[in-house]
């Protein structure tokens, strides 16, 4: 039974389907997987009437397949009636492990070739389904959610897109670059989830001789942008805050972006501090690193780096010479995106396992209840502090 909530006191909204796009199997089998034990131990009077037709099964996965034609054309293909049914789609935009067959050419795919496989899925469903809710962790075309000049809009397009041209009811996401894009969508249901209480989780249970107090540790925003991000975790955890402000060429476009010219610290003494920096995503990590080793030249001690994201778009090499020059000691990330074998397989690396977390959201919803008690994990944190002893 899950413990984060009060029994459900309604009906669910329509039969529960989970339907995973390639690359997302193994988290949607993880959540199937909670789901289902739940409501085999769930006791009710009501589970044999009509209304909870369908609520207890083996599985509530959706079968689905994506192929492809000679010329990377595809299609979208649902084995199961779906007819009345309350759809989870879950979508990992960033996934570049899968590959296809393009004229002879093995590809990767890309973001455009995943959100293509999205919009296949609510295609194929035909408008069939009661509600259509897409739980997609990183958001699509997230970094290009606001126009400076002469540029797309390429977040807001797709979010209107799939809202108001294609049914989808409510838009899940994690850590969002920048939750205002909602404003594309006034009227369809967004939510923007921490996955703070994971991560605070994880970093006790791997590491030892923690003290959350100002004497012994301190949250770091490696930019300006992520500031209200790392207020949350000072708040909470009842510890001092720093950021370093990013001094940027503005005369100049590299890669898409104005270079760094320059990391300035702004914060009290972290001299002796663990130090937790805290990030939506690490992409190339250069500007993580950089982070980092200012914080070590001003005499940090341990450096514990969290993000939502761990996509290491140009490998781990500068990260394990990071980690063997003493710089960092655990990178965190969360399982919601693709994280190769390599990554894996590395010492100072922690996964942090979002599968249960997100079943409860997904059973909560199903059910129509409220999931603020699940979006401010404020009170699990404390409860977690106090149970390993860092709390009185």
């Amino acid at each position: 039974m899950p413990d984060y909530t009060q029994e459900f006191t309604t009906i669910p909204y329509g039969p529960l389907g989970i339907l995973a796009l390639p690359g997302c199997e193994e988290l949607a089998q993880k959540v199937d997987r909670y789901i289902v034990k739940w409501r085999a131990q769930k006791q009710s009077e009501h589970k044999n009437s009509i209304a909870f037709a369908g609520y207890e099964r083996d599985t509530y996965l959706i079968n689905a397949t994506f192929p492809r034609f000679g010329t990377g054309e595809g299609k979208g293909t649902l084995s199961d009636s779906v007819r009345g049914y309350d759809i989870f789609i879950v979508a990992d935009m960033f996934n570049h492990g899968l590959t296809y067959q393009m004229y002879g050419k093995t590809v990767p795919m890309s973001p455009d070739e995943h959100y293509a496989n999205l919009k296949r899925a609510i295609s194929a469903i035909g408008g069939k389904a009661h509600r259509i809710t897409i739980i997609m962790p990183m958001l699509y075309e997230g970094r290009q959610h606001k126009r400076s000049s002469r540029e797309s809009l390429d977040c807001a397009i797709a979010l209107q897109e799939l809202c108001n041209n294609m049914g989808v009811d409510n838009i899940i996401t994690f850590d969002a670059h920048d939750a205002r894009v909602q404003n594309a969508i006034p009227l369809k249901g967004f939510e923007n989830v921490q996955p703070v209480y994971q991560m605070i989780k994880a970093l006790v249970n791997h590491v030892d001789d923690l003290h959350f107090d100002n004497d012994h540790m301190m949250v770091i925003s490696p930019d300006e942008g992520g500031m209200s991000r790392c207020i949350y975790y000072s708040t909470v955890l009842g510890i001092e805050l720093g950021m370093f402000y990013k001094r940027r060429d503005y005369s100049r476009v590299v890669n898409g972006r104005n270079p760094i010219l320059q990391h300035e610290f702004l914060g009290s003494n972290v001299a002796g501090k663990d130090v937790m920096i805290v990030d939506d995503m690490i992409s190339s990590g250069e500007s993580m690193l950089e982070v980092a080793s200012k914080l070590k030249e001003l005499g940090a001690a341990r450096i514990f780096i969290f993000s939502a994201f761990g996509l290491f778009c140009e490998g781990l090499d500068s990260f394990d010479k990071a980690y063997q020059d003493g710089i960092f000691n655990k990178v965190f990330t969360t399982n919601l995106v693709y994280r190769t074998p390599e990554l894996l397989q590395r010492d100072w690396y922690c996964e942090v396992d979002m599968s249960k977390y997100l079943s409860y959201i997904i059973d909560t919803l199903n059910h129509d209840m409220s999931v603020s008690k699940l979006l401010n994990p404020a009170d699990r944190i404390d409860n977690l502090l106090r149970k390993k002893g860092y709390k009185k």
